[in-house]
């Protein structure tokens, strides 16, 4: 079995393009010209520069001695949250500016939900001098204020989506919409492995340099190439893909997808796709789906913007429905006790998405020389207002305990 894309631009039973007929043309473009793009000699030595000198790459491989004691095993941090940018999404968007670039697009249009991607995308736009238009939400704008004037000081327009839930999902539909519309000079930067196909796969290459980058510290630092285990938070999943894409194919590297669960699975507020979802097709991809029995989406939950879609990347729904990937879930309170653990300990406060991959630690056991890497997918710098309100929620408990 493999995990790599097929031909047809499936994993296993999922993925595919079931997309619109004025798109067909964009995407058969860029199903039959990504990867020659991709690999060719001149746009390889311009990321490779760009991820080095401006993005901030390699991102460090950090043994968290302090938390590594507390849970047992050897915890090592990938530390994506030092990029430029605050996140992994940085990773993406260089590489996607470059192949919209050479395909003669002038115009950029994104998605987000946290605002990390959106962020991202505005400032490879700034870089390069393109139109930035980035679909968001109306929720999401207001819980993620930080990141909306990121985006307005880079010179994006920050469109909002008033459809829905407005969150990810319906911010997706606008993008759409959006690219429907202008086919000739838009390039639709997704900033996860959601989408038609060649998406899940385009991003979960680019993204790659993370799990690249790993092999080589591991070696450095522990003799062997391959952990125990390797650890990521997943909505749509590109953290997790660059972090699972060198190890896929070895067993022995334990694969933890560990998703929102909100205020618990089985409370209707919740963003658990692989445990509460069944097959279907969201923008553009068979996969595993919050859906009722008549095929209308379910509205996702999660304290966490950027883990409330009612879907799950492709590639992530074959790895997990194969076995090839274990799945955790953690609620909004499991995440925000471990974000402030991880503060507290070893002195980083990561992005609520992330933290999610924190809050299963205390879920599992590990033996002493087991080599454990956390994908630190983000900063928390953008969460702060939803730390301090449980941070004085936290503080009026104890209060009143005495």
């Amino acid at each position: 079995m493999t995990y790599q894309v097929d031909e047809a631009g499936f994993y296993g039973e999922f993925g595919g393009a079931y997309i619109p007929e004025m798109l067909h043309g964009n995407i058969d473009h860029l199903k039959n010209h990504y990867t020659e793009i991709m690999y060719e000699a001149s746009f390889q030595k311009e990321f490779q520069e760009l991820l080095r000198d401006y993005v901030g790459r390699p991102s460090p491989l950090y043994l968290a001695k302090r938390l590594s004691a507390h849970y047992g095993g050897k915890i090592y941090l990938k530390r994506e949250d030092l990029n430029h940018t605050g996140a992994h999404k940085i990773n993406n968007t260089i590489g996607q500016i470059l192949l919209a670039q050479r395909l003669g697009k002038k115009r950029i249009i994104a998605e987000t939900g946290a605002g990390q991607h959106g962020v991202a995308t505005a400032t490879v736009c700034a870089l390069m001098g393109l139109k930035c238009i980035v679909y968001m939400g109306k929720i999401d704008i207001a819980r993620q204020a930080p990141n909306v004037s990121r985006m307005k000081m880079l010179g994006a327009e920050v469109r909002p989506a008033l459809s829905g839930s407005q969150t990810l999902k319906d911010a997706t539909n606008e993008a759409i919409r959006d690219w429907i519309s202008n086919t000739e000079d838009t390039h639709y930067i997704i900033g996860s492995v959601v989408g038609p196909h060649p998406y899940p796969d385009m991003v979960a290459r680019f993204q790659s340099v993370i799990s690249e980058e790993v092999r080589w510290q591991l070696k450095v630092k522990e003799g062997t190439e391959v952990p125990d285990y390797l650890i990521a938070c997943v909505g749509g999943g590109s953290n997790a893909a660059g972090i699972y894409y060198h190890y896929l194919d070895e067993p022995e590297a334990k694969i933890i997808a560990v998703e929102a669960a909100g205020k618990g699975i089985d409370t209707g507020e919740s963003a658990a796709t692989s445990v509460l979802g069944t097959m279907g097709i969201i923008h553009g991809s068979k996969t595993l789906l919050m859906q009722t029995e008549d095929g209308q989406i379910v509205e996702p939950y999660s304290i966490s913007a950027g883990l409330d879609y009612p879907g799950i990347g492709p590639q992530h729904a074959h790895l997990i429905s194969s076995g090839r990937a274990e799945v955790y879930s953690a609620t909004d309170d499991e995440a925000l006790a471990a974000a402030l653990e991880l503060s507290r300990i070893e002195g980083i406060i990561p992005a609520l998405e992330t933290a999610h991959a924190f809050a299963i630690l205390d879920k599992m056991s590990f033996k002493p020389d087991d080599i454990v890497v956390i994908n630190l997918s983000g900063r928390g710098d953008k969460d702060l207002a939803t730390f301090t309100e449980y941070l004085n929620r936290e503080t009026g408990e104890h209060k009143s305990d005495h």
